[in-house]
C-alpha cells in the first residue's frame, strides 16, 4: 500500500479525478488489479456536502434529543434530516439508520478535519450516494490510465461489542464487495457453507492504517497485490437488512 503523495486540501467544486489522477501519476500510475481507497471527507468536499449549523433551525423533535444526548440541537436537526431513524441514544450517543441503510453514530456528520471557510460552524455529510460516487471516480481514472481500477470510499465506524473505530466501505465500484465463498472447498476439501467476506470493508480497514484518523493528510491510498475475479458488487450489498438483523 502507498498514500498518494502531494494531495491539496480539497474545496468543492474541485476535479477530484484530476486531483487523484496526478497523485496516482506521482507513484507510478496503475497497475491491473489495483484498488484506490479514499477517505469518504474528500468526496463530500468535492461534492460540497456542508451545511453551515448557523443556518439550520431545529425542530421539537431534534430540541428532544439534543437535550437527552447533550448535544447541539443544530447538529441533532441535521443528523435527524440525514436519517431514517433514530436506532438508539444515550448521554453523548446518538445511533441512527442513515438514509442509505448504514447504522452509525450520528449519520457520519463530521466536524473533524472540517475546512473553516466553509461556513460560520460547518459540518460535512456523507456523500449523496457513495457508491455512485465510487462508480464515477472509477470510471474517470480508468479511462485516464487505460487500466481497470476500483475504487472503494471509506469512512471510520465504530462497532458494537468493540472498542475503536476502523474503515470500512461505504461506497465501492470495480470490485466484489461482498464476496460469497459458500460451496467453496477448505484446506480439507469439505464446502464452505456459510462464508462470505465483506471483501471492500477488509481493504478500507487496511487502508485507514495509512490514512489515520488525525492530522495526517494522507486520505488517499493505493492498495496493490489483491488477486479476484469475481463480478463487481457495490457497497449496498455489505449492508444487513433488517428481517436478518437480530439486534435491531
Amino acid at each position: 500500500m502507498v498514500a498518494l503523495p502531494g494531495l491539496p486540501l480539497v474545496r468543492p467544486g474541485d476535479d477530484l479525478a484530476d486531483l487523484l489522477g496526478r497523485g496516482l501519476a506521482a507513484v507510478g500510475g496503475v497497475a491491473q488489479g489495483d484498488v484506490l481507497v479514499l477517505a469518504q471527507k474528500i468526496v463530500s468536499k468535492a461534492e460540497g456536502r456542508y451545511v453551515d449549523l448557523a443556518t439550520v433551525t431545529p425542530s421539537a423533535e431534534a430540541e428532544r434529543l439534543a437535550a437527552e444526548t447533550d448535544k447541539d440541537p443544530r447538529l441533532v436537526e441535521v443528523i435527524l434530516s440525514e436519517s431514517r431513524r433514530v436506532v438508539r441514544h444515550s448521554k453523548h450517543v446518538l445511533i441512527v439508520e442513515h438514509r442509505c441503510g448504514f447504522v452509525m453514530a450520528n449519520a457520519g456528520i463530521d466536524r473533524s478535519n472540517v475546512d473553516p471557510v466553509e461556513g460560520s460552524d460547518p459540518v460535512l455529510l456523507l456523500p449523496q450516494d457513495a457508491d455512485a460516487s465510487a462508480a464515477r471516480l472509477s470510471a474517470a481514472l480508468s479511462a485516464r490510465f487505460g487500466v481497470p481500477l476500483a475504487v472503494v470510499i471509506s469512512d471510520s465506524f465504530g462497532r458494537p461489542w468493540r472498542q475503536g473505530t476502523v474503515g470500512v466501505a461505504l461506497g465501492a465500484a470495480g470490485l466484489p464487495a461482498l464476496r460469497d465463498l459458500r460451496g467453496a472447498p477448505d484446506l480439507y476439501g469439505r464446502p464452505l457453507r456459510v462464508t462470505e467476506t465483506g471483501f471492500a470493508d477488509e481493504i478500507a480497514a487496511a487502508a485507514s492504517l495509512l490514512m489515520g484518523q488525525g492530522a495526517e493528510g494522507q486520505p488517499a491510498v493505493l492498495v496493490r497485490g489483491l488477486v479476484y475475479d469475481d463480478a463487481s458488487r457495490p457497497a449496498a450489498d455489505l449492508i444487513r437488512g433488517p428481517g436478518e438483523d437480530l439486534f435491531r
